[in-house]
C-alpha cells in the first residue's frame, strides 16, 4: 500500500500489463487470506485449542504486518520491485504449504510471521504499482478493480475451503500452486516495474502520518479488525451455532461476493462525493447495525446470508474509501509515507481485532462474536460523526 509517484507517471494511459501484474499479485493475498484464515481456525479447534489461543496465533499474522511494512519499501528499493515480489511469492506458498506438516503448536508462530510478512509485502508493492500504473483521474476506477479482484480472492479462498474441507493435505496443495502462479503474470510485466526512490524509502518517516489523516488510519484499523478477527473465528462461531462446516464457510463467500459486487460502484461514489468522510461513517453504521444483527440472525441461514452480503460489501468499502481520502488528502512523498502508516494500521488491526473476537467468545458465547464486531464499529463511527459535527479538518 506504499506508492510513491514518479514524474513520468500519471499520465492519461492506464498500463493494463503493469495493473494485470499488480492484481494478480493482490488476488493471491486475498485467496492466502480467505482460504488460511478459516482452514487454519478450524484445524486447530478440531485439535482442541480455545478461541482465545486460536486468537493469539491468528495475530501473528499482524505483528508480522506491523513489521513488514516500514521495511517493504527500503527492501524494494535495495533489490527492486520484481525481484522482492517473486521472493515474497515463493516465500508465502512454502510457508503455507508447511502448516500442513508443523504438528506442534508453537510451530504455526514463525509460520503464520513469514505467511503475513510475505503477504504484507506484496500487499504494499502491488497498491504502489498500481498507483504507478494509473493516471489520477482514472484512479477511482483502478482502485475499484483492485478492491474487487481483493473481494474475489477472499470469495475464491472459502469457496475453495467449502469445496476440499479442512482434511488431508488438498487445500494446502491448492493454495501453493494459486501463490506460485502468481509469479506468471509478475515476470511478464517485469519491464513496466515502478522503481522506489531512495527519499521516500527509509522505515521511520512514516510514523507521523498515522495522525495526519486519523479519519482513514482508524477505517483502516477497523476493517484490519473485524476482517481477520471475522474471517478467523466466524468457522468457529457457525459451528458453536450448529451450521456445518460447509454452511459457515459459504456464509464467509457470501461476504465475499458482497465485496466483489459493491466495491467498484462504492469505489465510483466516493469521487463525488465532496467528504469522503460521510460515505465512511455510512460503512461504519452499516457496519455496526449488521453486527448487531448477527445474533438475531443465528437460526436462519438464508436471512444471515443476505445480511452479511451487504453488509460485507459496505464494510470492505472502509478500506477503499479509506485509501481514496488519503489519496485526495495528501500527495507525493508525504502520500507515500502515509501509505506505510495505513499499512501498518491495518496490522494493528489484524492484531487485536483476533484477540478481542476469540476473548468476545469466551467470554460471552457465541453471541460474543458479533457483539465484538461491534464494539469497532461503534467506535470508529462515534471518533468520524464526533470530528464532522465539530467541525473538525476534513482528515
Amino acid at each position: 500500500m506504499h506508492k510513491t509517484v514518479e514524474p513520468q507517471q500519471g499520465g492519461e494511459r492506464i498500463r493494463w500489463l503493469s495493473v494485470g501484474a499488480a492484481i494478480a499479485s493482490i488476488s493471491v493475498v486475498g485467496i492466502a487470506i480467505g482460504l488460511g484464515m478459516p482452514l487454519l481456525s478450524l484445524i486447530l479447534e478440531q485439535r482442541g485449542y480455545s478461541a482465545t489461543l486460536i486468537g493469539l496465533n491468528t495475530a501473528v499474522a499482524g505483528i508480522a504486518s506491523l513489521a513488514a511494512a516500514p521495511f517493504a519499501p527500503p527492501l524494494a528499493t535495495r533489490f527492486g520491485v520484481v525481484p522482492l515480489m517473486l521472493s515474497m511469492i515463493i516465500a508465502g506458498a512454502v510457508s503455507f504449504v508447511l502448516f500442513y506438516f508443523a504438528l506442534d503448536f508453537w510451530m504455526w508462530f514463525p509460520l503464520r510471521a513469514i505467511l503475513h510478512f510475505a503477504l504484507t509485502v506484496l500487499f504494499i508493492l502491488s497498491e504502489f504499482w498500481i498507483s504507478a500504473s494509473a493516471p489520477t483521474h482514472r484512479r477511482g476506477l483502478v482502485l475499484g478493480i483492485y478492491a474487487t479482484s481483493l473481494s474475489l480472492g477472499f470469495a475464491a479462498g472459502p469457496w475453495i475451503f467449502a469445496q476440499v474441507g479442512s482434511g488431508g493435505f488438498e487445500p494446502f496443495a491448492i493454495a501453493f500452486v494459486l501463490v506460485l502462479a502468481a509469479a506468471v503474470p509478475v515476470l511478464l510485466a517485469r519491464r513496466e516495474s515502478p522503481r522506489l526512490s531512495r527519499g521516500d524509502s527509509t522505515p521511520s518517516g512514516f510514523w507521523r502520518f498515522i495522525w495526519a489523516v486519523p479519519t482513514a488510519t482508524l477505517a483502516v484499523l477497523v476493517f484490519g479488525a473485524v476482517e481477520t478477527g471475522g474471517f478467523a473465528l466466524f468457522p468457529v462461531y457457525g459451528g458453536r451455532i450448529g451450521y456445518s462446516e460447509a454452511d459457515a464457510a459459504l456464509l464467509l463467500t457470501m461476504i465475499g461476493l458482497g465485496n466483489v459486487l459493491l466495491q467498484i460502484p462504492i469505489g465510483m461514489l466516493s469521487d463525488h462525493v465532496r467528504d469522503r468522510r460521510l460515505l465512511l461513517l455510512v460503512c461504519g453504521a452499516v457496519g455496526l447495525a449488521g453486527s448487531l444483527a448477527i445474533p438475531l440472525l443465528a437460526e436462519g441461514w438464508h436471512a444471515m446470508a443476505a445480511v452479511l452480503f451487504v453488509w460485507g460489501g459496505v464494510v470492505a468499502a472502509l478500506y477503499t474509501v479509506g485509501l481514496a481520502h488519503l489519496g485526495s488528502r495528501l500527495s507525493g512523498a508525504d502520500l507515500a509515507q502515509a501509505n506505510a502508516a495505513f499499512v501498518f494500521c491495518y496490522g494493528v488491526g489484524m492484531v487485536v481485532g483476533p484477540q478481542a473476537v476469540g476473548a468476545g467468545i469466551d467470554l460471552f458465547g457465541p453471541q460474543g462474536f458479533g457483539w465484538t464486531l461491534a464494539l469497532f464499529f461503534g467506535i470508529f463511527v462515534l471518533f468520524t460523526g464526533g470530528r464532522m459535527a465539530l467541525g473538525a479538518s476534513r482528515s
